[in-house]
């Protein structure tokens, strides 16, 4: 009977660890609702603390199926090595041309920039002031009140607080 299973034993330990990392969960939550109650935190804390303790819960479960399942170490280096090298790549990305192309996207249909309404950029250092001309891939275009066009990396403009007004 062995034979016909060979991983039983693998399979009911990933079982049981399944089932106690769904445990960990919920009796974290209640100890984190619990403590952010008495401590009077907002919610907002509470879901990014209950993520970061999901992250460890998630992490702690891997290492132990990779114990399980009898992954060995240098299997398990190429996996964390390839990982971190696809995070450093994400991470990259924020300041290469894709994250304009996001970021133009994300202002063309979630903020509630229009073309040609008067927008100032607040900056602390250097506030830029002018009518919206355009929403290119990678740069808004402003033309300020001396008439100069000045052309803002669609990323960085994202980052800042914008204040609109329509032009009447």
């Amino acid at each position: 009977m062995e034979t016909l299973y060979p991983y039983k034993l693998q399979i009911i330990e990933t079982i049981v660890l399944l089932v106690l990392m769904v445990i960990v969960k919920l009796i974290s939550r209640k100890a984190v609702g619990r403590i952010l109650t008495r401590w009077e935190l907002d919610l907002q804390r509470k879901k990014i603390s209950q993520k970061i303790i999901n992250l460890f819960i998630i992490l702690t479960a891997i290492l132990i199926l990779a114990g399980i399942w009898n992954i060995h170490q240098d299997q398990l280096m190429v996996f964390v090595t390839s990982v971190i090298t696809i995070l450093g790549i994400a991470f990259f990305a924020q300041w290469s041309i894709i994250s304009n192309v996001t970021a133009s996207l994300i202002l063309f249909f979630n903020h509630p920039l229009r073309i040609g309404e008067e927008i100032q950029i607040l900056d602390k250092e250097f506030s830029v002031k002018g009518r919206l001309e355009d929403i290119s891939f990678f740069f808004m275009h402003i033309r300020s009140e001396d008439g100069e066009l000045i052309t803002i990396p669609n990323n960085l403009a994202l980052q800042k607080m914008i204040q609109t007004r329509k032009i009447s």
